[in-house]
Protein backbone atom coordinates (compact mmCIF):
# COMPACT_ATOMS: atom_id res chain seq x y z
CA UNK A 1 0.00 0.00 0.00
CA UNK A 2 2.51 2.81 0.91
CA UNK A 3 4.85 1.34 -2.18
CA UNK A 4 1.70 2.28 -4.24
CA UNK A 5 1.18 5.54 -2.41
CA UNK A 6 4.88 6.77 -3.41
CA UNK A 7 4.66 5.47 -6.59
CA UNK A 8 1.10 7.87 -7.24
CA UNK A 9 3.12 10.58 -5.59
CA UNK A 10 6.12 9.98 -7.82
CA UNK A 11 3.91 9.67 -10.83
CA UNK A 12 2.60 12.74 -10.09
CA UNK A 13 5.89 14.81 -9.87
CA UNK A 14 7.24 12.98 -13.29
CA UNK A 15 3.85 14.34 -15.25
CA UNK A 16 3.07 17.54 -13.55
CA UNK A 17 5.34 19.79 -16.33
CA UNK A 18 3.38 17.89 -18.97
CA UNK A 19 -0.01 18.34 -18.03
CA UNK A 20 0.87 21.67 -17.14
CA UNK A 21 1.97 22.10 -20.62
CA UNK A 22 -1.16 20.53 -21.81
CA UNK A 23 -3.16 23.62 -20.12
CA UNK A 24 -0.71 26.29 -21.20
CA UNK A 25 -1.35 28.73 -21.66
CA UNK A 26 -4.20 29.36 -18.04
CA UNK A 27 -3.94 32.89 -17.90
CA UNK A 28 -2.51 36.23 -19.84
CA UNK A 29 0.91 36.09 -20.67
CA UNK A 30 3.18 38.98 -19.85
CA UNK A 31 6.38 40.33 -21.67
CA UNK A 32 8.60 42.21 -19.65
CA UNK A 33 10.42 44.72 -21.64
CA UNK A 34 13.68 46.37 -18.97
CA UNK A 35 13.94 49.58 -21.08
CA UNK A 36 12.11 52.29 -21.89
CA UNK A 37 9.32 52.39 -24.39
CA UNK A 38 10.01 53.30 -28.00
CA UNK A 39 13.18 51.73 -28.67
CA UNK A 40 13.65 48.77 -30.88
CA UNK A 41 13.38 45.62 -27.71
CA UNK A 42 9.75 47.36 -26.84
CA UNK A 43 9.12 47.67 -30.47
CA UNK A 44 9.29 44.24 -31.51
CA UNK A 45 7.65 42.81 -28.05
CA UNK A 46 4.88 45.11 -28.87
CA UNK A 47 4.47 43.75 -32.54
CA UNK A 48 5.01 40.17 -31.41
CA UNK A 49 2.58 40.07 -28.30
CA UNK A 50 -0.36 40.71 -30.88
CA UNK A 51 0.87 37.34 -33.11
CA UNK A 52 1.31 35.64 -30.12
CA UNK A 53 -2.07 36.50 -28.52
CA UNK A 54 -4.04 35.07 -31.34
CA UNK A 55 -1.75 31.95 -31.65
CA UNK A 56 -1.82 31.15 -27.99
CA UNK A 57 -5.30 32.13 -27.28
CA UNK A 58 -4.92 33.93 -24.53
CA UNK A 59 -3.50 37.73 -23.73
CA UNK A 60 0.31 38.76 -24.41
CA UNK A 61 0.50 42.18 -22.67
CA UNK A 62 3.77 43.75 -23.09
CA UNK A 63 4.79 45.55 -19.69
CA UNK A 64 7.99 48.27 -19.25
CA UNK A 65 10.02 47.78 -15.74
CA UNK A 66 13.04 49.83 -17.05
CA UNK A 67 15.71 51.16 -15.05
CA UNK A 68 19.65 49.95 -14.31
CA UNK A 69 20.49 49.41 -17.45
CA UNK A 70 17.87 46.84 -18.11
CA UNK A 71 18.58 44.96 -14.22
CA UNK A 72 15.89 45.74 -12.67
CA UNK A 73 13.30 44.15 -15.08
CA UNK A 74 15.46 41.00 -15.77
CA UNK A 75 15.95 40.47 -12.30
CA UNK A 76 11.73 40.72 -11.49
CA UNK A 77 11.61 37.65 -13.97
CA UNK A 78 14.45 35.29 -13.01
CA UNK A 79 12.39 35.92 -9.80
CA UNK A 80 8.77 35.01 -11.66
CA UNK A 81 7.20 31.80 -11.45
CA UNK A 82 8.90 29.69 -14.28
CA UNK A 83 5.64 28.28 -15.45
CA UNK A 84 5.67 30.69 -18.94
CA UNK A 85 3.03 33.02 -18.12
CA UNK A 86 6.02 35.87 -17.29
CA UNK A 87 8.48 36.17 -20.22
CA UNK A 88 11.61 38.59 -20.81
CA UNK A 89 11.86 40.21 -24.23
CA UNK A 90 16.17 40.86 -24.25
CA UNK A 91 18.81 42.54 -26.36
CA UNK A 92 22.76 41.86 -26.29
CA UNK A 93 22.61 44.21 -22.75
CA UNK A 94 20.99 41.20 -21.14
CA UNK A 95 24.29 39.36 -21.51
CA UNK A 96 26.85 42.27 -21.76
CA UNK A 97 25.49 44.26 -19.00
CA UNK A 98 26.78 41.49 -15.70
CA UNK A 99 30.42 41.38 -16.97
CA UNK A 100 30.24 44.95 -16.48
CA UNK A 101 28.80 45.41 -13.78
CA UNK A 102 29.88 44.50 -9.58
CA UNK A 103 26.85 42.10 -8.43
CA UNK A 104 24.29 42.67 -11.46
CA UNK A 105 22.09 40.23 -9.69
CA UNK A 106 21.48 38.00 -12.39
CA UNK A 107 23.65 35.30 -14.66
CA UNK A 108 21.87 35.29 -18.01
CA UNK A 109 22.69 32.01 -18.73
CA UNK A 110 21.92 30.23 -15.55
CA UNK A 111 18.98 31.98 -14.35
CA UNK A 112 17.31 32.03 -17.53
CA UNK A 113 16.20 29.55 -19.91
CA UNK A 114 15.83 30.54 -24.15
CA UNK A 115 12.94 30.48 -26.19
CA UNK A 116 14.14 31.82 -29.51
CA UNK A 117 16.02 34.54 -31.17
CA UNK A 118 13.72 37.26 -32.69
CA UNK A 119 15.58 39.57 -34.81
CA UNK A 120 19.11 41.07 -35.63
CA UNK A 121 19.62 44.64 -36.19
CA UNK A 122 22.90 46.15 -37.82
CA UNK A 123 24.72 48.67 -36.15
CA UNK A 124 25.19 51.87 -37.77
CA UNK A 125 28.43 54.68 -36.91
CA UNK A 126 26.90 58.09 -37.45
CA UNK A 127 28.04 61.81 -37.15
CA UNK A 128 26.58 65.45 -38.21
CA UNK A 129 26.77 67.22 -40.69
CA UNK A 130 28.88 69.78 -39.50
CA UNK A 131 31.50 67.71 -38.61
CA UNK A 132 35.05 67.73 -39.38
CA UNK A 133 35.18 63.96 -39.22
CA UNK A 134 33.24 63.31 -42.28
CA UNK A 135 34.46 59.64 -43.02
CA UNK A 136 36.29 56.97 -41.31
CA UNK A 137 40.08 58.18 -42.02
CA UNK A 138 39.57 61.43 -40.97
CA UNK A 139 37.67 59.92 -37.67
CA UNK A 140 40.61 57.46 -37.20
CA UNK A 141 43.47 60.32 -37.86
CA UNK A 142 41.57 62.72 -35.07
CA UNK A 143 41.27 60.13 -32.48
CA UNK A 144 45.48 59.24 -33.05
CA UNK A 145 46.61 63.13 -32.88
CA UNK A 146 44.03 63.80 -30.04
CA UNK A 147 41.47 60.92 -28.13
CA UNK A 148 40.12 63.85 -26.45
CA UNK A 149 38.32 65.54 -28.80
CA UNK A 150 36.80 62.57 -30.62
CA UNK A 151 34.07 62.04 -28.57
CA UNK A 152 31.36 58.84 -28.89
CA UNK A 153 27.84 58.54 -26.98
CA UNK A 154 26.58 55.39 -25.81
CA UNK A 155 23.96 54.53 -22.82
CA UNK A 156 27.05 53.49 -20.92
CA UNK A 157 29.20 50.41 -20.01
CA UNK A 158 27.98 47.29 -21.38
CA UNK A 159 25.25 48.80 -23.93
CA UNK A 160 25.44 48.20 -27.89
CA UNK A 161 26.86 51.15 -28.23
CA UNK A 162 29.43 50.91 -26.20
CA UNK A 163 30.33 47.71 -27.02
CA UNK A 164 30.52 48.42 -30.72
CA UNK A 165 32.72 51.45 -30.56
CA UNK A 166 35.08 49.38 -28.13
CA UNK A 167 35.33 46.66 -30.99
CA UNK A 168 36.09 49.88 -33.30
CA UNK A 169 38.93 51.10 -31.27
CA UNK A 170 40.49 47.99 -31.21
CA UNK A 171 40.32 47.36 -34.73
CA UNK A 172 41.75 50.78 -35.43
CA UNK A 173 44.26 51.12 -33.09
CA UNK A 174 42.63 54.32 -31.37
CA UNK A 175 41.32 55.65 -28.52
CA UNK A 176 38.49 58.07 -27.68
CA UNK A 177 36.54 59.67 -25.55
CA UNK A 178 33.32 57.71 -24.28
CA UNK A 179 30.30 60.35 -23.25
CA UNK A 180 27.94 58.28 -21.49
CA UNK A 181 23.78 59.02 -21.71
CA UNK A 182 21.02 57.17 -19.77
CA UNK A 183 19.07 56.33 -23.19
CA UNK A 184 20.59 56.51 -26.66
CA UNK A 185 17.61 59.26 -27.36
CA UNK A 186 19.74 62.19 -25.91
CA UNK A 187 22.92 60.75 -27.39
CA UNK A 188 21.39 61.07 -30.82
CA UNK A 189 20.48 64.20 -30.39
CA UNK A 190 23.65 65.61 -29.54
CA UNK A 191 25.53 63.90 -32.38
CA UNK A 192 23.25 65.98 -34.18
CA UNK A 193 23.43 69.19 -32.68
CA UNK A 194 27.31 68.52 -32.55
CA UNK A 195 27.64 68.03 -28.79
CA UNK A 196 29.58 64.87 -29.28
CA UNK A 197 30.88 63.58 -32.25
CA UNK A 198 28.72 60.40 -32.97
CA UNK A 199 28.27 57.41 -31.97
CA UNK A 200 27.26 53.87 -32.95
CA UNK A 201 23.29 53.32 -33.06
CA UNK A 202 21.22 50.81 -34.64
CA UNK A 203 20.26 51.34 -38.01
CA UNK A 204 16.10 50.40 -36.78
CA UNK A 205 16.67 53.88 -34.57
CA UNK A 206 19.02 56.11 -36.60
CA UNK A 207 18.35 55.40 -40.53
CA UNK A 208 15.14 58.04 -40.17
CA UNK A 209 17.61 60.81 -39.37
CA UNK A 210 19.87 59.50 -41.87
CA UNK A 211 17.52 59.64 -44.59
CA UNK A 212 16.61 63.13 -43.36
CA UNK A 213 20.05 64.27 -43.72
CA UNK A 214 19.91 64.78 -39.76
CA UNK A 215 22.59 62.09 -39.56
CA UNK A 216 25.90 61.28 -41.65
CA UNK A 217 25.89 57.57 -41.57
CA UNK A 218 30.17 56.10 -41.64
CA UNK A 219 30.16 52.79 -41.82
CA UNK A 220 27.59 49.39 -40.21
CA UNK A 221 28.64 46.65 -38.40
CA UNK A 222 27.46 43.74 -40.37
CA UNK A 223 29.10 41.57 -42.95
CA UNK A 224 26.58 42.32 -45.45
CA UNK A 225 24.96 46.35 -46.15
CA UNK A 226 21.81 46.97 -44.21
CA UNK A 227 19.31 46.50 -46.69
CA UNK A 228 17.77 49.50 -45.06
CA UNK A 229 20.78 51.95 -46.28
CA UNK A 230 22.00 49.95 -48.78
CA UNK A 231 24.84 52.77 -49.60
CA UNK A 232 26.28 52.72 -46.47
CA UNK A 233 29.44 50.77 -46.85
CA UNK A 234 30.32 48.21 -43.69
CA UNK A 235 33.43 48.50 -41.89
CA UNK A 236 34.54 45.34 -43.42
CA UNK A 237 34.82 46.44 -46.57
CA UNK A 238 35.89 49.78 -45.42
CA UNK A 239 39.33 48.47 -44.57
CA UNK A 240 38.23 46.66 -40.74
CA UNK A 241 38.49 43.17 -42.10
CA UNK A 242 35.90 40.61 -40.84
CA UNK A 243 34.58 43.23 -38.10
CA UNK A 244 31.19 42.65 -37.44
CA UNK A 245 28.68 43.17 -34.58
CA UNK A 246 25.35 43.34 -34.82
CA UNK A 247 22.69 43.76 -31.90
CA UNK A 248 19.92 40.62 -31.61
CA UNK A 249 16.42 40.66 -29.61
CA UNK A 250 15.13 37.34 -27.86
CA UNK A 251 12.31 36.28 -25.75
CA UNK A 252 13.62 34.37 -22.59
CA UNK A 253 11.69 32.30 -19.92
CA UNK A 254 13.06 31.91 -16.22
CA UNK A 255 14.88 28.97 -15.40
CA UNK A 256 12.85 25.79 -14.01
CA UNK A 257 10.42 26.61 -17.30
CA UNK A 258 8.66 22.97 -18.46
CA UNK A 259 10.77 21.97 -21.73
CA UNK A 260 7.43 21.53 -22.97
CA UNK A 261 5.94 24.95 -22.56
CA UNK A 262 9.23 26.18 -23.96
CA UNK A 263 8.90 23.88 -27.03
CA UNK A 264 4.81 25.35 -27.22
CA UNK A 265 6.70 29.06 -27.02
CA UNK A 266 8.91 28.53 -29.53
CA UNK A 267 7.10 27.26 -32.36
CA UNK A 268 4.43 30.20 -31.57
CA UNK A 269 7.39 32.77 -31.64
CA UNK A 270 9.18 31.08 -34.56
CA UNK A 271 5.50 31.23 -37.03
CA UNK A 272 4.79 34.81 -35.69
CA UNK A 273 7.95 36.27 -36.43
CA UNK A 274 8.44 35.10 -39.82
CA UNK A 275 5.00 35.94 -40.97
CA UNK A 276 5.45 38.12 -44.39
CA UNK A 277 3.94 40.93 -42.94
CA UNK A 278 5.97 40.89 -39.53
CA UNK A 279 8.79 40.41 -42.05
CA UNK A 280 7.78 43.55 -44.24
CA UNK A 281 6.95 45.56 -41.11
CA UNK A 282 10.15 45.24 -39.90
CA UNK A 283 12.23 45.22 -42.98
CA UNK A 284 10.71 48.94 -43.53
CA UNK A 285 12.62 49.83 -39.70
CA UNK A 286 16.31 48.03 -40.69
CA UNK A 287 14.85 44.74 -38.15
CA UNK A 288 16.12 41.20 -39.77
CA UNK A 289 13.84 38.81 -38.83
CA UNK A 290 15.90 35.80 -37.61
CA UNK A 291 14.74 32.91 -35.19
CA UNK A 292 16.36 30.10 -33.26
CA UNK A 293 16.10 26.61 -35.35
CA UNK A 294 15.50 25.30 -31.65
CA UNK A 295 16.13 27.20 -28.16
CA UNK A 296 19.36 25.14 -27.47
CA UNK A 297 21.09 27.19 -30.49
CA UNK A 298 20.20 30.43 -28.67
CA UNK A 299 21.31 28.95 -25.65
CA UNK A 300 25.02 28.58 -27.22
CA UNK A 301 24.77 31.52 -28.78
CA UNK A 302 23.94 32.97 -25.30
CA UNK A 303 26.98 31.18 -23.61
CA UNK A 304 29.50 32.15 -26.85
CA UNK A 305 28.46 36.13 -25.94
CA UNK A 306 29.04 35.97 -22.43
CA UNK A 307 32.74 34.93 -23.02
CA UNK A 308 33.24 37.26 -25.52
CA UNK A 309 31.95 40.11 -23.71
CA UNK A 310 33.72 38.96 -20.73
CA UNK A 311 37.23 39.19 -22.43
CA UNK A 312 35.59 42.70 -23.74
CA UNK A 313 35.30 43.91 -19.98
CA UNK A 314 38.64 42.60 -18.79
CA UNK A 315 40.43 44.74 -21.74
Amino acid sequence: MKRRFLAAVLAGFLTAPAIAATDYPSKPITIIVPVAAGGTVDRVARLMSEGLSAKLGKPVIVENRAGAAGVIGTKYVAAAEPDGHTLLAIANTFVSVPQFMDNAGYDPVKDFTPISQTCSIPMVLVTNTTTKYADLNALVEGAKADPQAVTLGSSGEGSTGYIAAELFARAAGIEFTHVYYKGNSQALLDVMSGQIVGMFDQVSTASGNIKAKKLVPLAVTTLERSASLPEVPTLDESGFKGFQDETFNALMAPAGTPPAVIEKLHAAVTEVMNSQKMRETLAEQGIDVKTSPVPADFQRYLEQSVTRYREIAKR
